[in-house]
């Protein structure tokens, strides 16, 4: 199965299963590799890479809620050219295409880090998240910008301004929209007593997000994909995104609670999951088992 996640404008990025991690979720490459199959995911996408270096945030970074959690990490990297140097070798040797996740502050400082992610030949794609805090014309002046580069675009829009920023962002050049950042919002630490800003994750918010691809699939060109992203937590979930327009999904925190169901998502999805055997012991057969793994299983 091959299906191709950004419109026909460049080059084409196509995958095998509809279902790659989101950013932020299972570093640049390092993490996660004696947990995770990823020959069975459709795409790998990195954590964020700014032009600049960022350090980490400074106190608390995680907030439980009563229904996901509130995450604030500052997004440490260490710029884009060390990150493209420390981690090129572990893209090459990955066995699906590979996403980098880009900020970047404003159009001047993407033109001068076009060459480097154009000479990455490990870089399949770059998807270009949007700050919440970006005006539509600064959004679209970065869009317009990064589509200059000879890899494909895909712009991640920022969850409270999705529906205004969609179209003119697919105007600008991006060959794919990426339906949303987590959204924004404010919790209380209950060690510190202070409140603290972040971005929430968590169940809730996939009604949301699932409407949203819905509306857009409606009103944006037909040719342009949307990869949809958010509250993720079983294969159900990722197949009404795609039922609801989406082409691929992105999955995220259900990453850090149960690391397998990434995987085991992407083997439904791809068509990869074995149907038990009605005679089948409980010690023969798990929900992330393939056919392959069934019959080897059964051979010793």
């Amino acid at each position: 199965m091959a299906i191709d996640i950004v419109r026909s404008r460049k080059y084409s990025l196509t995958v095998s299963t509809p279902v790659m991690p989101a950013s932020g979720t299972v570093g640049f490459g390092d993490r996660y590799r004696d947990l995770l199959d990823f020959e069975k995911l459709g795409a790998f996408v990195t954590n964020a890479a700014t032009i600049e270096p960022w350090r980490p945030a400074r106190g608390t970074r995680i907030i439980p809620l009563d229904a996901g959690v509130l995450v604030h990490t500052g997004l440490p990297n260490p710029g884009l050219a060390k990150v493209i140097k420390q981690y090129r070798r572990a893209w090459a040797n990955m066995p699906i295409p590979v996403i980098l996740h880009l900020l970047g502050t404003s159009a001047r400082q993407l033109k001068r880090a076009l060459p480097l992610i154009d000479e990455a030949q490990e870089i399949a794609a770059v998807e270009l998240g949007i700050s919440d805090d970006s005006d539509a014309a600064d959004a679209v002046s970065l869009v317009a910008a990064a589509s200059q580069m000879e890899k494909p675009l895909l712009a991640r829009l920022p969850f409270y301004e999705c529906q205004q920023l969609a179209l003119p962002l697919a105007d600008a050049g991006a060959d794919a929209l990426v339906l949303t950042a987590a959204p924004r919002g404010t919790a209380r630490d209950p060690h510190s007593g202070r409140l603290v800003s972040g971005r929430v994750y968590g169940p809730l918010i996939k009604p949301m997000i699932l409407r949203m691809v819905g509306r857009l699939r409606r009103q944006l060109p037909e040719e342009l994909p949307i990869i949809a992203s958010g509250g993720i937590h079983s294969p159900q979930d990722a197949r009404d995104y795609l039922e609801a327009g989406a082409v691929a999904v992105q999955v995220d925190t259900a990453t850090w609670a149960q690391p397998k169901m990434l995987e085991r998502i992407a083997r439904d999805l791809g068509g990869w999951v074995a149907t038990r055997q009605k005679d089948a012991l409980p010690d023969e057969w798990n929900p992330e088992m393939t056919h392959t793994e069934v019959i080897q299983r059964r051979a010793t």
